[in-house]
């Protein structure tokens, strides 16, 4: 499926705004999110961008949200559930939910949000991604480095570091690879721990114990969630000794942290 036909399926309804006050549409985006309304940055900025391009929810289309409330196994069914509801388009922000609406349907479109879609097997090519499939790459697996980088220029004694990570997500395993090579270059050992919510307290405890120097939180739709939890943790530690953090999405939180320690 082309571009032009993801854009016109959102698009069309909304192309002359007197049509679409005289002929409501029926038009409809599933949109679905691991974690809840309230703390959804993706989706408000969904939201925001259909309003500032003139579409009106409840007018021009109607937008169906699911949210998962933190847990990742409720994925599959919330879209089962928006596909029941035949939505024109499916919006998935993150590598995993991408997954699950591939896994679920082959024909109706998927506007992606993620790291790197042609890593993840999620599409062919960037330019040509082919299937049902299209959205924007952030490209997180090729900027990675510098997380390590910046840590290193920051602290440059630093030895030891833990990286946190969703090992069911393919795009980051990919992503930890990369910052296994980099750290090899750069002299650093590496410590990888799982950053799920059922074990978070005891991979906090194992990176305390360790002492290990610095944090790499890597870029996941899940662990989002846990964001606050890891700043406290990481402030926590830079009481009793400095624990610089680095992380790509949702750099004000982390900006408390690194204020405090350099």
């Amino acid at each position: 499926m082309k571009r032009r036909e993801f854009l016109g399926l959102v698009g069309g309804a909304a192309a002359s705004p007197l049509a679409a006050v005289a002929q409501p549409t029926t038009r409809r985006i599933g949109y679905v999110w691991v974690g809840d309304r309230e703390t959804d940055t993706r989706g408000a900025g969904l939201r925001q961008g259909l309003a500032d391009k003139g579409y009106v929810i409840g007018r021009d289309l109607v937008l169906e949200e699911r949210y998962a409330q933190g847990n990742a196994e409720r994925i599959p069914a919330l879209i089962a559930e928006l596909l029941e509801l035949k939505v024109d388009v499916l919006a998935t922000p993150g590598t995993p939910i991408t997954l699950a609406a591939r896994r679920a349907t082959s024909t109706v479109p998927i506007v992606m949000l993620t790291g790197d879609p042609v890593g993840a097997g999620l599409v062919a090519s960037l330019a040509h991604p082919g299937a049902n499939i299209t959205g924007l790459s952030v490209l997180s697996g090729d900027y990675s480095a510098k997380w390590l980088e910046l840590l290193k220029e920051a602290v440059p004694k630093l030895e030891r570091v833990a990286v946190l990570w969703n090992p069911d997500n393919p795009q980051i395993v990919r992503v930890v690879e990369n910052l296994r090579q980099v750290a090899q270059a750069l002299g650093l050992e590496m410590a990888v721990f799982p950053a799920r919510s059922t074990d978070l307290e005891a991979t906090f405890a194992a990176i305390a114990n360790a002492r290990l120097g610095g944090l790499v939180v890597t870029d996941d739709s899940s662990i989002d969630l846990l964001l606050p939890r890891i700043v406290e943790f990481a402030a926590e530690q830079s009481s009793a000794r400095d624990l610089p953090i680095q992380h790509c999405g949702s750099a004000r939180r982390v900006d408390v942290v690194l204020g405090r320690l350099f």
